[in-house]
């Protein structure tokens, strides 16, 4: 068991990692459009600050993943093994061709899927998933509403300015503006997966009888992310970052700081959201005052429809994982 149990902690860590890969792009995608930094100093620097929010933030949103999906009495690690293939699957395969999807959700998108193929429905934990689909709508539109009131004012306290040294001081300020993004997203992402393996800890009898996250699994899930994010899911950086819209440093530094503001106060409250959903509506809400034709909706409606199918798709293949162990396995 010790030894089935280490593989899937290494197995949630690789899932950890692609999270990072392919949220590279939300990280970065500003500031690399704004041609501030270069792509491959862009992700040391997301990278540097997703590891630092190891050090500020608690593990509410781990402890929703853990106890607020699915009950977890019912969970066992051939569960947890099966989850895990459905998350990392669909997020791979986004990750491939260059779809930034919510990893996010393919990850609680496949807890479901394995948990009712296990038990049935009646193993879901109906409030937590309530909060979790309220800010599947929620998080992109507070990302959008935010990035538009934060343009609107900028555009207005600065209307006397002249171009160039309103430029150059936003360039400065979207370091700030990303290093703070890129907090909120290792905060907020890493802890996912600290709520997987705490639980599968705990459903193992390794925690006791007092479920929580140790602190090597914190350390272990920020440096994955970062990991990850220092890798760089290219395709997706340019999908997010080049073909969406093009961006000036204002407009970079207004949704870099409204999706990070959006993500910290939801991983404050133990939220787990999408920082794609978040961010895309961010870059959205601030071309919108002046610039909403500049978006490439073709696009849009392409990452739209990627993130409808991700719960779906990887509960499908989480459930389908499941009924492929218990046969090979005899799990139960």
């Amino acid at each position: 068991m010790l030894v089935f149990v280490v593989g899937l902690v290494a197995l949630a860590l690789l899932f950890d990692f692609l999270n990072g890969m392919n949220d590279a792009a939300n990280s970065i995608a500003t500031v690399v459009s704004t041609r501030v930094l270069s792509p491959r100093l862009a992700v040391i620097w997301a990278a540097f600050f997703n590891f630092a929010a190891a050090f500020i933030f608690g593990v509410h949103v781990a402890a929703t993943i853990g106890k607020g999906v699915v009950d977890p009495e019912i969970i066992t690690p051939a569960m947890l093994l099966a989850t895990l293939v459905g998350a990392i699957t669909w997020t791979w395969l986004c990750t491939r061709v260059g779809l930034p999807i919510s990893v996010s959700h393919a990850l609680v998108g496949a807890l479901v899927g394995a948990g009712v193929a296990k038990a049935g429905v009646g193993a879901l934990v109906l409030p937590g998933l309530v909060k979790i689909a309220l800010f599947i709508v929620l998080a992109p539109l507070l990302g959008f509403a935010l990035g538009a009131a934060l343009m609107i004012s900028v555009l207005w306290a600065c209307r006397r300015a002249a171009p160039g040294p309103i430029d150059r001081w936003f360039r400065r300020l979207q370091l700030a503006s990303a290093a703070l993004y890129s907090l909120g997203h290792g905060a907020n992402d890493a802890q996912k997966t600290m709520g997987i393996i705490a639980v599968l800890l705990y459903s193992t009898g390794y925690l006791g009888d007092t479920f929580y996250v140790p602190v090597w699994v914190v350390f272990a899930c920020y440096a994955a992310i970062a990991l990850g994010t220092l890798t760089g899911g290219w395709k997706v950086i340019e999908t997010l970052g080049m073909r969406m819209t093009k961006l000036r440093p204002v407009d970079g530094f207004c949704a870099e700081t409204a999706a990070g503001c959006s993500i910290l106060l939801s991983t404050l409250g133990g939220i787990p959201v999408s920082t794609t959903h978040t961010i895309t509506g961010s870059i959205i809400g601030v071309g919108a005052p002046t610039r909403l034709g500049a978006i490439r909706w073709g696009m849009a409606y392409r990452i739209v429809w990627a993130w409808v199918l991700t719960m779906p798709a990887a509960a499908l293949v989480a459930a389908l994982a499941w009924l492929v162990v218990r046969a090979v396995g005899g799990a139960g």
